[in-house]
């Protein structure tokens, strides 16, 4: 397994692992139970030794009073956690209903709620482990209060409690749509620099023609069905030299695969056909190097964070909720995150081997289908709103001023879209004639000139 391989397998891990609640939580729980166990042997070995000034700032009661002690804590520590939870699944049922149900990755990734809980259990964990060492005085046994384990567990008391205060302010901010949005923001544009390069930086390989694949090439069947979260471009690459094929892969991170259907093709460069072996272990080759999961993954998949900000957008524009406010600062988002992708190097990834020859063709959305997914949606389901058209159109301006000139083919094809949309609506002139200088302003940005928008704070 190549270098390159290996850490596309760990990036993904890596993003299903970070959205897991349960793993934080349980990492502290061992932790607990190894410190327990730890702090009551070192107890045992220097409680006679202690000297006296710090003997004075550790627990001095007897077996029973740090029973009483050991016992509330977990007590109280279980019943905050049981709270604890109570509010995240909560939040989680808010966020799934009231904004995405793709936003419960964002969430349940939050590292103050996983060391939240992590705290809260291992709290617990480590007050049980501890009182099972304490011994009170009888024919059979001496006494023994570990000092310092017990003084550990009243700290750790403490420190639970402010983190539960920090855990209820934390909890407010997040699951406001402005918090939300924002993360998926952020996580989309860490996996937009992570994966492409900018234009000025593209590889040679980029600016070529991308091969047709003939009509007798041979079908590469899914190997499951689900969602791709990473292609090993390696293997493809190596699987291809191989055989002396050309594989054309019809899919991308993000895209939705049927187990038996095809995902892509091949035919061999100076063959008439693959056939037999050749072409058996080839397809065997390239269904393992493609990874399906029952769910999409944010590590390598460009379009995901768009879509999580597009249906919260079509969310709040639902009759149910009915929040245009939160649609138009969805699209900001997308406008801000559309700008970032129209510097970078879009549309299919080639593949060459040594010979500078082009072995495997990635397919990946070019400006225009990131542009068609950010808009359409909101467009059709925003249409009767003026704001909401009002923020297409600056979206399409901003864009305009941003994208290089190959990609405003695609921007002047929108703002056509969105001017055939608000003009079999039935707004008042005064509403047609401010969508009439929006669009008018991107076709300025379009030429390269910027015009003044003027009252639109």
């Amino acid at each position: 397994m190549g270098l390159q391989s290996l850490w596309g397998r760990l990036g993904v891990l890596r993003d299903t692992l970070r959205t897991q609640l349960w793993l934080l939580p349980s990492v502290g729980v061992g932790l607990a139970v190894a410190a327990g166990v730890g702090l009551a042997r070192v107890d045992a070995r220097i409680d006679d030794d202690l000297p006296a000034w710090l003997a004075g700032y550790l627990f001095g009661g007897g077996a029973d009073a740090a029973r009483s002690v050991l016992e509330a804590i977990a007590g109280s520590l279980i019943t905050v956690t049981s709270l604890t939870f109570s509010l995240t699944v909560v939040t989680l049922q808010l966020a799934s209903s009231q904004y995405s149900p793709r936003l419960l990755r964002t969430f349940s990734a939050d590292r103050l709620v996983q060391l939240t809980l992590a705290l809260f259990l291992a709290t617990f964990t480590y007050a049980l482990t501890v009182l099972r060492t304490v011994r009170a005085p009888d024919e059979q046994q001496a006494l023994f209060v570990p000092q310092v384990a017990v003084t550990t567990g009243f700290v750790l008391a403490l420190v639970s409690v402010l983190a539960l205060v920090m855990f209820l302010a934390h909890l407010a901010q997040e699951i406001r749509v402005e918090s939300l949005l924002r993360k998926v923001h952020a996580d989309a544009e860490k996996t937009v620099r992570r994966i492409l390069p900018p234009r000025q930086e593209a590889s040679d390989s980029a600016g070529s023609t991308v091969p047709v694949p003939p009509t007798g090439a041979l079908p590469l069947p899914s190997p499951s069905s689900g969602f791709v979260v990473r292609v090993d471009e390696q293997a493809l690459l190596s699987a291809a030299v191989q055989a002396d094929a050309v594989v054309y892969l019809d899919c991308c991170p993000g895209s939705l695969l049927i187990a038996g259907t095809p995902a892509g093709v091949a035919w061999s460069r100076t063959a008439d056909s693959l056939s037999g072996e050749t072409g058996t272990d080839l397809a065997a080759k390239v269904a393992k190097a493609i990874d399906n999961r029952p769910e999409r993954s944010a590590a390598h998949d460009l379009t995901y964070g768009i879509r999580q900000i597009v249906d919260v957008a079509v969310r709040a524009l639902s009759p149910g909720i009915n929040d245009p406010t939160t649609a138009v600062h969805a699209l900001g988002h997308l406008s801000s995150l559309l700008c970032e992708l129209a510097g970078r190097q879009l549309g299919p990834r080639l593949l060459t081997d040594g010979h500078d020859r082009i072995r495997v063709v990635l397919s990946r959305p070019d400006f225009a289908d990131l542009l068609d997914l950010a808009i359409q949606q909101p467009r059709h389901y925003g249409g009767d709103d003026p704001a909401v058209l009002a923020q297409l159109l600056s979206m399409l301006r901003d864009l305009a001023w941003c994208t290089a000139h190959s990609q405003r083919p695609a921007i002047a094809d929108q703002l056509a879209r969105v001017r055939r949309h608000f003009s079999e609506r039935r707004y008042d002139p005064g509403e047609l004639a401010h969508f009439d200088g929006l669009a008018r302003q991107v076709e300025a940005a379009l030429a390269g000139r910027w015009t003044v928008a003027g009252g639109t704070c």
